[in-house]
């Protein structure tokens, strides 16, 4: 197992696979790096150099109770970049994932980084609030707190479900994805992933979307049942410089498991051109 220490002396885990140009892989919640595997095997397949990393409370990181916020997930990925001296990198996000590249950049710049690629990213922002009156309904996400308090076996499995779309009529339903998503939440720690849910559901990334001058390509699915396109990644592609957006008809949340080989293709493709 590899890992790194923060300035904060917690342990980060990650998996560093292949040679060649660095594509840094930031997960969603509430799984680990695992997920991205279908990505990471692709892109090592073709000459890259992968690494992925399980966010604090998350996977086999360490789980402590601070710094479980947005800051401080960006200050860790930024702490690993630079411990593995990583240089002309590719940053790809998914999900929460997406808002830590986005805050990484505007706390740390791109000196590191060539391109990003974000995926399901629930930015500029998902919570309904007087400047954002269109958002989701704060009750939703108390449910989803208390959801993760009470039993969140039980809510990780259903939530499997929505996520990668397996609820609608004509879904291809995979148990071992299902299977997956549950395998890999399990192992986070309930604090951690409580404390998550304000990071994906209360930010405003506004900014951090501006800072992003890099080239920046967003993946997102029309049937996102968590994070909606046209709250999301139909706004903040206008608010990127130099941004591009791909739709996948019928895509869901969970597009790196369901549209995997498509993903792939287009990752591949922003990479190497």
């Amino acid at each position: 197992m590899a890992d790194i220490h923060t300035k904060d002396g917690t342990r980060i885990f990650y998996k560093d696979w292949g040679a060649g140009r660095p594509v840094v892989l930031s997960h969603g919640w509430p799984v680990n790096a695992d997920a991205w595997d279908a990505q990471a095997l692709a892109l090592v397949q073709n000459g890259y150099r992968v690494i992925a990393h399980d966010r604090r409370g998350h996977g086999r990181s360490d789980q402590p109770a601070h710094g479980n916020d947005i800051d401080t997930y960006a200050d860790d990925l930024a702490a690993l970049l630079d411990t593995l001296d990583l240089n002309d990198a590719v940053l790809v996000g998914h999900s929460i994932g997406a808002g830590e590249v986005a805050r990484y950049i505007r706390r740390h710049g791109t000196a590191r980084v060539a391109k990003v690629v974000l995926i399901g990213a629930p930015a500029p922002a998902m919570a309904r609030t007087e400047a954002n009156p269109d958002g989701v309904p704060m009750e939703i996400f108390d449910g989803i707190r208390r959801a993760v308090a009470q039993d969140r076996s039980q809510f990780f499995r259903d939530l499997a479900v929505p996520f990668h779309g397996y609820n609608r009529a004509d879904a291809r339903v995979s148990q071992g994805v299902v299977d997956a998503f549950w395998a890999q939440a399990m192992t986070g720690g309930m604090l951690g992933q409580h404390a998550c849910v304000r990071e994906f559901s209360e930010v405003d990334f506004t900014d951090d979307l501006r800072a992003l001058t890099v080239p920046t390509l967003f993946l997102h699915g029309d049937d996102d049942q968590n994070v909606p396109l046209e709250m999301s990644a139909r706004l903040a592609v206008k608010l990127v410089p130099d941004a591009r957006l791909k739709v996948y008809p019928g895509g869901s949340h969970g597009l790196i498991a369901t549209s995997a080989d498509a993903v792939n293709a287009d990752l591949l493709d922003f990479v190497k051109t």
